[in-house]
C-alpha cells in the first residue's frame, strides 16, 4: 500500500549535493531546466512553454509535499518525487500490508552523466528505508531511456514487468518497472 509522505522538514546532504524540499525562489532554476527539448519528455512531459507553467508545478511541488529539489553548487538542477504508485498493477504488494512509494527523477540536461541522480537516489532510499520505514520502493523508466535505466541499475533495483504508460502528453510509452524491497 502507499505509505504517506510528507518531506516539509526533511533535509538530505550527500557528498555534491542538498535535497530539500521546493521554495518559491527555486523558480528560475526550475524553468531554466524544464524548458529544455528533451529533459521533460524523458519523464513523460513536454517542456515548459514559458515561466507560468513552470511556477504552477513549482506551486504544487511546494503543497503537495513529496518532491525533492536537488540542489547542486547553490543551483536546482533536478527533482526527486516521491509518488502513489498505480496499486492495481501491484495487487501482491498490498496482500500482507507492505508500505512503499514510487520514486520518479528529472535532472538538467546540463548535469548528465555525472552521476548526481545515482547519488540523490541512494540518499533518498536510505532515507526512505531507514526513517520512513517502507518496505519497498518501485521505479520505472521508459525502454528508450538508457539514462534513466542505468540510474535504477546502480541502485540495486530488481526488474519486474514493462507496462503500457499514459504520459502527460497523451502518449502512450512502455515503461519497464522495477522494484527494491528493504
Amino acid at each position: 500500500m502507499n505509505a504517506p509522505i510528507d518531506i516539509t522538514r526533511v533535509v538530505l546532504k550527500t557528498e555534491r549535493l542538498i535535497l530539500r524540499p521546493w521554495r518559491e525562489g527555486d523558480l528560475d532554476d526550475f524553468f531554466e531546466y524544464a524548458r529544455v527539448d528533451g529533459v521533460g519528455q524523458m519523464a513523460g512531459w513536454t517542456p515548459h512553454a514559458n515561466i507560468e507553467e513552470s511556477k504552477k508545478i513549482l506551486d504544487m511541488f511546494i503543497r503537495e509535499k513529496r518532491t525533492f529539489a536537488l540542489e547542486y553548487e547553490g543551483k536546482v538542477v533536478g527533482s526527486l518525487g516521491l509518488e502513489t504508485y498505480d496499486e492495481s498493477r501491484y495487487p501482491e504488494l498490498g496482500l500482507d500490508e507492505k508500505r512503499g512509494r514510487e520514486i520518479g527523477y528529472v535532472l538538467s540536461k546540463d548535469y548528465w552523466g555525472r552521476g548526481l541522480m545515482t547519488e540523490a537516489v541512494r540518499a533518498v532510499i536510505r532515507w526512505l528505508f531507514d526513517e520512513v520505514k517502507l518496505d519497498f520502493i518501485i521505479v520505472g523508466h521508459f525502454t528508450r531511456n538508457d539514462r534513466s535505466r542505468r540510474v535504477i541499475e546502480k541502485c540495486g533495483f530488481t526488474y519486474v514487468k514493462t507496462i503500457p504508460y499514459g504520459t502527460q502528453d497523451g502518449r502512450t510509452e512502455e515503461s519497464r518497472e522495477y522494484i527494491l524491497y528493504k
